[in-house]
């Protein structure tokens, strides 16, 4: 703290009185001395008058103000839920708050976050790909998997399982889908813009993921793999926004892996899109990221559950928190035969061996990835579900199981806690259980390691998992849920965080 010293204005100048000679004093005094006691007098008595006349205007005032019904303005807070939390003083009164027992979604009308753009890409860069869905897949045709805007089929046979009203909230959806749900919702976004100048991000409508998965099969070229990247690409480079950040307030979101993206080789699996030039800068939404790359955002792979609203998300969270659950842990997968010590069939075969503990459904010979009614309520019964890699590091089995209450138990860290920062609790004990791999091989009891949590912190593991429920799904309305957030929602507002942080920053490649 710096001190100050202030500088003493000069004195000013005082003519001083010359003192009357001794005589004129001496005749004087008397008579000064009579008038200054009249004068004493006189001002005591004023000065009582002038008090008791201010002390009778403020009983007077008082009396009346009481009478004077007041009003103060009020704050434009709209509550569309019955749930009360705290308010931060600092909101600004243009703000629309809804209040929600789980995420709070906060409508700001000024989108004080920034405003998104959407390309408005050529028709061959997406929703031609879902019209002509015969030929996305060289084994079968994928229309019904890409059906009621890509959430696929309604479920069936789950009445039994779940609450009755909260059945058609359920669809077979395909794993590969987010690229779909994303562009839907986005366009509906309250701060979507279609000015461009008013853009704080920008965002790209490519689905990648389908345009690239009928040519991971068979005897494609790497040619076919990079085609409608590189078309997209090109597009996109030409547009002047692009050029004048250099696609750093660009996002898209990649519907598969990371490493479907990531070819280094002609020969190799997937397509390079990821490594072209015109990608570098831009941010990526993938259902599983590679840890080291920046610009890989981790985003929950789609389920079958797609609550339409905030009652949906609410209702489910008390039904799975109330289930009444008989088996300690499960698996829910299928062996990889040509992966020689396959981890997977190790945990299968020591499930079956605790066939009291555990329950376990095989998935070869069926196809589990869109899930079934034998998967939900597999996860329903079970304390914890068993969580290793898949073809990948992660797998949509992680959030099949959190959905429906289960606490996963993970054998690789990159399965989860290197993938879903903006989605999972930073936490990793608060939720989940990890046991390394090379314990399991070396004969460690998977039942004892899970025995050895206290039911009080099964429950509060558990209750962890259903806070976060909302993070995980995507809401079957365009426009989301009312009041909670789903997985779209924390994405979107992740970007915009990132790209805010961004602006501030004094180097950029």
């Amino acid at each position: 703290m710096l001190s100050f010293s202030r500088q003493s204005s000069p004195e000013p100048y005082i003519r001083r009185p010359k003192f009357p000679p001794d005589n004129v004093l001496s005749r004087k005094s008397s008579f000064i001395s009579l008038n200054s006691i009249l004068a004493h007098s006189y001002f005591t008595q004023s000065r009582a008058r002038l008090l008791l006349s201010i002390f009778s205007v403020q009983i007077i005032l008082l009396l009346a103000l009481r009478s004077i019904p007041l009003s103060f303005p009020h704050r434009r807070f709209h509550f569309r839920s019955p749930y009360i939390a705290h308010l931060d003083a600092n909101v600004s009164t243009d703000t629309v708050i809804n209040i929600s027992p789980n995420t709070v979604k906060i409508e700001d009308h000024e989108c004080g976050s920034g405003r998104i753009f959407v390309y408005d890409l050529p028709s061959r860069f997406n929703t031609d790909l879902i019209r002509n869905c015969d030929e996305l897949n060289p084994w079968s045709s994928r229309c019904d998997a890409l059906a009621n805007d890509g959430f696929g089929q309604k479920a069936t046979g789950l009445s039994p399982l779940v609450p009755k009203n909260l059945a058609p909230a359920w669809y077979w959806t395909d794993q590969f889908v987010s690229e779909i749900i994303f562009h839907n919702r986005i366009l509906k976004h309250n701060c979507r813009t279609t000015e461009p100048n008013n853009a704080t991000a920008f965002y790209i409508p490519f689905y990648a993921g389908l345009a690239v998965g009928k040519f991971l099969w068979n005897n494609y070229t790497a040619k076919d793999r990079d085609r409608h990247c590189e078309m997209m690409l090109s597009w996109v480079q030409d547009q002047p926004y692009y050029k004048k950040s250099n696609g750093w307030d660009h996002f898209i979101t990649m519907g598969r892996i990371s490493w479907d993206f990531r070819r280094s080789k002609d020969r190799d699996w997937g397509s390079s899109c990821i490594y072209s030039r015109g990608m570098r800068n831009i941010t990526r939404l993938l259902i599983e990221r590679n840890p080291w790359d920046y610009f890989d955002v981790g985003v929950p792979y789609p389920t079958g559950f797609h609550p339409r609203s905030d009652s949906d998300i609410l209702q489910w969270q008390e039904f799975v928190r109330n289930r009444n659950r008989t088996k300690l842990f499960c698996f829910a997968g299928a062996k990889r035969g040509a992966i020689e010590n396959d981890f997977r069939g190790l945990l299968l075969s020591h499930c079956q061996n605790e066939s009291e503990s555990c329950r376990v459904v095989d998935c070869a010979g069926t196809r589990c990835s869109n899930g079934t009614s034998v998967i939900l309520e597999t996860f329903l019964d079970s304390h914890f579900c068993l969580q290793p890699r898949g073809d990948s590091f992660s797998r949509r089995s992680i959030f099949d199981c959190m959905i429906a209450g289960s606490i996963p138990v993970f054998f690789w860290k990159r399965t989860a806690y290197y993938q879903y920062e903006w989605f999972l609790p930073g936490e990793p004990e608060s939720y989940s259980v990890f046991i390394h791999r090379n314990e399991v091989k070396n004969g460690t009891s998977i039942r004892k390691v899970l025995e050895s949590y206290s039911k009080e912190d099964v429950r509060k593991m558990r209750e962890k998992v259903i806070d976060y429920i909302p993070k995980f799904v995507y809401a079957r309305g365009h426009e989301g849920l009312e009041s909670i957030k789903d997985a779209f929602d924390v994405a979107i507002d992740g970007i915009l965080k990132r790209f805010k942080e961004q602006e501030d920053w004094e180097y950029k490649w």
